[in-house]
């Protein structure tokens, strides 16, 4: 009879520490997704063609892309508040998927409207304040095909 109730005992702690166990282990993943959430500014930004590459980050803009839990936006403009041959406004966002080192973007909002509706995958890297995201940017009927590297610090 002791020997009965000490494997009940076993089997109760052991399916505990189990639940316990992949608790935490979820609680790891989630954390890890939710790092990505924030405000963040691009400090450096490369897009590679077939045949060049540039940077794609001016010392007269700033941009900064904000996510949270489900949607991403990004804002884009030029220093000058639109008043010389520099002026640029970019605004864009939409849903989001991030998991496990992948960001997937669903363009949902563009002032560059031949862009909606597309779907970006990119391989997303953090660490402590960095953010790092490259992958391709393909559009076959606008004849776009990049390869992109951003850097951003969180704000």
């Amino acid at each position: 009879m002791q020997l009965l109730r000490r494997l009940n005992a076993i089997s109760f702690n052991m399916k505990y520490s189990v639940l316990i166990f992949l608790l935490l282990l979820l609680g790891c993943g989630i954390e890890e997704e939710s790092k990505i959430e924030g405000t963040w500014q691009l400090v450096s930004a490369k897009t590679i063609t077939k045949d060049s590459t540039f940077s794609t980050v001016s010392p007269n803009q700033e941009m900064i892309k904000i996510i949270n839990k489900t949607h991403f936006s990004f804002l884009r403009h030029d220093l000058n508040k639109g008043k010389d041959s520099s002026a640029v406004y970019v605004a864009g966002g939409g849903r989001y998927v991030y998991k496990k080192g992948v960001y997937k973007e669903y363009l949902d909002y563009l002032n560059y409207r031949e862009w909606e509706g597309k779907v970006f995958e990119f391989n997303a890297k953090i660490n402590n304040d960095t953010l790092i995201i490259t992958g391709v940017e393909k559009i076959e009927e606008l004849g776009v095909d990049n390869k992109i590297i951003e850097v951003y610090k969180k704000l």
